[in-house]
């Protein structure tokens, strides 16, 4: 998965495609928040403001920055209300990104900089859109009762299911071997998902140690840098959802032409692979590393908390429309979830003024 997105050339996100559009026929794969409606950016700036008064800090760091959107609209939402940012960093592992957010900002130069690693301190308000479920996840099948890490084989030809020296499976996808030659392989592990699966059907699903490595470097980072919050958009579930029984296909899909598929293994490097977040899993880690949960919830609570209801009623019917799009449960209002973390002393913080489900992970 690291290779398939990340790869210098090769990898989806490493590569010059477009991936950010309202329509197929733009050539981008899938649409985000932020370009569907600027009423997600300006809405998120009123909690960042908070934060930065809350942390007496100046600084906004985002991660994944996409197409540089919710980055012009939290600078342009933060100057409008008379919020003091001195600078907005990006850090995105993306070359072709960063020179489509250069030129997106160029009006905003020079508060905004762009850096390829964190600071050894770190203060002000992290963000991050969609960022999470992009990171590698590991693999766990248990069939048979037994579990297994499964990973990807190069194969030009295997049986469907092959015994290895190493107890290895190898296997094909219903359709055959993909074109490229990759196959799964399954390989018996000590790994397990963090609960119990109840029953003894066959389950895949996934475990997230980047995403745990990820919080805990930014809790040292927050830690050091003596103040700081981060806030975490993504589609996800508490533990007990992301792991339960009926949930035996995994959250692993791909996202291309704006259509989702099953098969990682397809089309490499030209298409996004996803994998939902384990919400429970961030909140620990961020504890167990010493910051602190400010709530969790879900987007459509987070910004109507946030005051996007007060904007939609100055806004024109269609963009009123989009901005729908954010909050209906059928759209991204319940799928995607915010969550909080900051330093000690921080204080309540208005996203989670109302809602607040940080009992639930």
């Amino acid at each position: 998965m690291q290779l398939a997105l990340y790869a210098p050339g090769l990898g989806y996100y490493a590569n010059a495609s477009r991936k950010f559009g309202a329509l197929p026929a733009s050539g981008s794969d899938f649409i985000t928040a932020p370009e569907l409606s600027p009423l997600f950016g300006q809405a998120l700036a009123e909690q960042i403001a908070d934060s930065l008064a809350a942390t007496g800090t100046d600084e906004v760091w985002e991660f994944g920055a996409g197409s540089g959107a919710l980055a012009e609209q939290i600078i342009s939402a933060l100057d409008a209300r008379g919020t003091r940012l001195r600078r907005y960093t990006i850090v995105d592992v993306s070359g072709a990104l960063r020179q489509r957010q250069q030129q997106r900002l160029a009006t905003c130069a020079p508060r905004v900089a762009w850096a390829d690693a964190l600071p050894d301190a770190l203060r002000g308000v992290v963000i991050g859109n969609e960022v999470l479920d992009a990171m590698p996840v590991t693999l766990l099948a248990r069939i048979g009762g037994k579990w297994h890490e499964r990973g990807v084989a190069v194969a030009s030809a295997v049986p469907r299911f092959s015994p290895l020296p190493t107890e290895a499976r190898v296997f094909q996808g219903d359709a055959g071997m993909a074109p490229c030659g990759f196959a799964w392989a399954d390989r018996p592990t000590d790994l397990r998902p963090p609960v119990e699966i109840e029953g003894q059907h066959d389950y895949l699903t996934e475990i997230h140690p980047q995403q745990r490595a990820f919080i805990v470097t930014l809790a040292e980072k927050l830690a050091r840098g003596g103040a700081g919050a981060a806030f975490f958009i993504d589609y996800g579930f508490p533990e007990a959802e992301y792991y339960h029984p009926q949930r035996h296909a995994g959250t692993l899909v791909c996202h291309r032409a704006h259509q989702v598929d099953d098969d990682p293994l397809r089309d490499v490097g030209l298409k996004d692979i996803t994998a939902h977040v384990d919400f429970t899993d961030v909140a620990v880690a961020a504890q167990d590393a010493g910051l602190e949960v400010l709530g969790y919830t879900s987007q459509a609570r987070f910004l109507l908390n946030c005051g996007i209801a007060e904007r939609m009623e100055q806004a024109d019917l269609p963009a009123r429309a989009n901005a729908m799009k954010l909050l209906a449960e059928h759209e991204m209002g319940e799928l995607f979830k915010v969550i909080g973390l900051a330093t000690p002393g921080h204080g309540p913080a208005r996203g989670f003024a109302a809602g607040d489900r940080t009992h639930r992970l």
